[in-house]
């Protein structure tokens, strides 16, 4: 992160959208400054947008970034939402894409965006950020995002992508290697790294979810913050888009 006075977080309703979310609820972080900027959407875990994913927009405003997270389950929370937003991560298509481009649209149109996107996502948000490399996005950073069966069509078309999985997370083994392959099979610009020692959500900077899941997530998945694994996927990340959201790397048609 860059500066030493802290980025401006807005919580703010989002213009309505086909077949996205009603009220649509986001937190906008902007980095410090006149800008332009580009823009990153966030896409957060599947305990929706907390302290921990609020804390993410802020580190990628100051890093330099529009930030952007949209509520996912805006509509009921959670509880009534988590099931249909998997269902819909799994078919891609549904209410949370049509959410995710909303926010997209929302940043890509400010007069202080210069009109580079990025998508970042964390858990079920990294494979909503991988869903999303193929739809309007100038990169796209996965960080234990779930990968669909078949891979190479999913990615066919896909924006340049930097991955980072834990080597403990059991739910997610061999994620790495199956999408660093993928991306180089399909010419994919990409750096995937898998972290020894770290487990899913080792990029959050404290523990997340209910209380009472906490210790068996960490004893099945390795979950909660890695400090060490996370300094390096976030000087990647930020490098990556660096890079690829520089105007020079930009697609003619936005």
């Amino acid at each position: 992160m860059t500066g030493n006075t802290a980025p401006l977080l807005i919580d703010l309703l989002l213009p309505p959208a086909p077949g996205g979310s009603t009220g649509l609820m986001a937190v906008l972080g902007i980095p410090v400054g006149t800008g332009p900027w580009p823009a990153v959407v966030l896409v957060h875990e599947a305990f929706g947008l907390n302290d921990v994913m609020r804390r993410q927009v802020e580190r990628m405003a100051a890093a330099g970034y529009l930030a952007l997270m949209p509520d996912l389950f805006t509509e009921g929370g959670a509880r009534k939402c988590l099931t249909r937003t998997f269902r819909a991560l799994q078919a891609g298509e549904g209410r949370a894409f049509a959410d995710i481009e909303s926010a997209r649209r929302f940043l890509i149109d400010r007069d202080d965006c210069t009109g580079a996107a990025g998508v970042l996502g964390f858990c079920m948000g990294g494979g909503f950020a991988l869903a999303a490399a193929t739809r309007g996005f100038d990169a796209a950073s996965v960080n234990y995002g779930r990968l669909p069966k078949q891979l190479d069509d999913a990615l066919a078309g896909a924006c340049p992508i930097v991955g980072s999985f834990g080597a403990t997370d059991t739910s997610l083994r061999g994620a790495a290697a199956t999408l660093e392959a993928s991306a180089t099979r399909l010419g994919i610009a990409h750096d995937v790294k898998e972290y020894p020692g770290a487990g899913h959500a080792f990029l959050n900077d404290a523990e997340s979810g209910p209380v009472a899941l906490r210790f068996l997530l960490k004893r099945i998945l390795g979950a909660g913050p890695n400090p060490v694994a996370a300094a390096d996927a976030w000087q990647r990340i930020e490098a990556f888009f660096g890079e690829h959201l520089a105007p020079e790397h930009l697609a003619p048609e936005r």
